[in-house]
């Protein structure tokens, strides 16, 4: 056995046990039809988008001198040779018309890109009632102007918790809130991708233990590299990449206890070639340099490794 097919069979065997017994802590023993890892024939192939969320102070600059729309960013990143885009919702207008999105979606594709996915600000860690039934249909709208554009994708998030509310009370809200909108994204052949996004899900074991107790084949993560704040950020996102269905690229990690650090770019491809991941990959830039100086950079640093 060659050292990634060791690599392999240690995080399967592993990850299988651990998550067991996780389940049984989240009070879901008997979850059928759980997500499983996702089983890619061939080699990993990643294919290079960006977020919006990258040009954030640009998209939302009040100077109409300085301020960039959203055609602006699908163009940039038509013109640094991405084949993808991430348009987050943040960016769009409020209730988006129909033919908002259809022009979005011309525009896209004219340009010779691929609308990778968006992504909404979603809080399904709220106590059950009215509030959590809001987010709940904000999140199906979102999948409906996401079916329009033709997006396959939408990241989601656990949330904030709310005060009086326990851990495993927000859990088990976060599991059927995510049960209920990927059923429904199913039916618009969409799939969700779960962040790790600090709260609940900011330790890998409790990320994959609410994504595996969901039941629907549409639900999976959205691997954001620079999110986990764990002692070994590395391994953790080793540990999720099998469990990918969108990844969010960063520039910087943060480990537990030390200041932000430059991320090792080569390291985090391999870990998505090591889970034969196939899909896209968006930058999405944080960090403090103007991203106008800073991405095309990246990018180009970027494209290289996807190609050696």
């Amino acid at each position: 056995m060659n050292k990634i097919s060791s690599r392999r069979h240690f995080l399967k065997t592993s990850l299988g046990t651990g998550l067991a017994l996780a389940g049984l802590r989240l009070g879901h023993p008997s979850r059928t039809n759980a997500v499983e890892p996702i089983k890619r024939s061939g080699k990993a192939r990643l294919a290079l988008s960006m977020a919006a969320y990258s040009f954030r102070q640009y998209l939302t600059e009040r100077d109409p001198a300085r301020r960039i729309t959203l055609f602006d960013f699908i163009d940039y990143c038509a013109d640094h040779g991405c084949v993808g885009t991430e348009l987050t919702s943040y960016y769009f207008p409020e209730n988006p018309s129909v033919d908002f999105l259809l022009q979005v979606r011309r525009h896209t594709f004219l340009r010779g890109l691929a609308i990778s996915g968006t992504a909404v600000g979603n809080n399904f860690v709220l106590p059950k009632g009215d509030k959590l039934n809001q987010q709940i249909a904000s999140v199906k709208q979102w999948v409906d102007r996401a079916a329009i554009m033709g997006a396959p994708h939408i990241r989601v998030f656990a949330g904030t918790l709310a005060a009086g509310t326990s851990p495993s009370e927000a859990k088990a809200s976060c599991i059927d809130a995510l049960d209920e909108c990927a059923e429904y994204a199913g039916t618009k052949g969409i799939f969700l991708g779960l962040e790790n996004h600090g709260g609940i899900v900011a330790e890998p074991d409790d990320l994959l233990a609410i994504v595996r107790a969901v039941k629907s084949p549409w639900l999976g993560i959205n691997l954001d590299t620079g999110n986990f704040h764990t002692a070994n950020p590395y391994a953790d996102l080793a540990a999720c990449a099998p469990y990918a269905v969108n990844v969010q690229f960063k520039s910087e990690v943060t480990p537990r206890g030390k200041k932000k650090e430059p991320a090792d770019l080569a390291r985090l491809v391999q870990i998505l070639h090591d889970a034969d991941y196939q899909g896209y990959v968006a930058l999405e830039y944080e960090a403090a340099e103007d991203p106008y100086q800073a991405v095309p950079g990246i990018l180009k640093s970027m494209k290289d490794l996807f190609a050696s």
